[in-house]
């Protein structure tokens, strides 16, 4: 005697449902296995931008200690311009006293002309 239709339809609908049952199972594993991998991956990446990190402050700090060395640099060369500078106004002075003199003189008049007007 051959299956009915009733029993081939269940028989289909059975495999049917064996199918279903093994894509679930296998979308279950998928998904727990790129969790996993998606999980490793977030802490790789945790861990590079902590070493981006460590790696930016060192830098940071390294450009700092350059920044404080530049600027005893700059302070150096401004001391020496200004004894430079001292060395020639005395270079000036001595060689001529009296125009040093009337030159002095006529500053400080206009100083103290300016500083008695802003008195009023």
């Amino acid at each position: 005697m051959s299956p009915t239709h009733t029993e081939n339809l269940k028989a289909s609908l059975s495999e049917a449902g064996g199918h279903l049952k093994q894509a679930a199972s296998d979308t279950a594993d998928a998904v727990r296995g790129a969790a996993s991998a998606a999980g490793e991956e977030m802490r790789l990446g945790r861990a590079n931008l902590k070493a981006d990190l460590a790696d930016g402050a060192v830098a940071g700090l390294s450009a700092l200690e350059e920044a404080a060395g530049a600027g005893s640099e700059q302070v150096d060369q401004l001391l020496e311009k200004g004894r430079d500078l001292v060395d020639s106004a005395a270079d000036l002075i001595r060689e001529r006293p009296i125009a040093s003199f009337g030159v002095a003189f006529a500053a400080g008049w206009i100083i103290a002309k300016l500083a008695r007007s802003g008195d009023r």
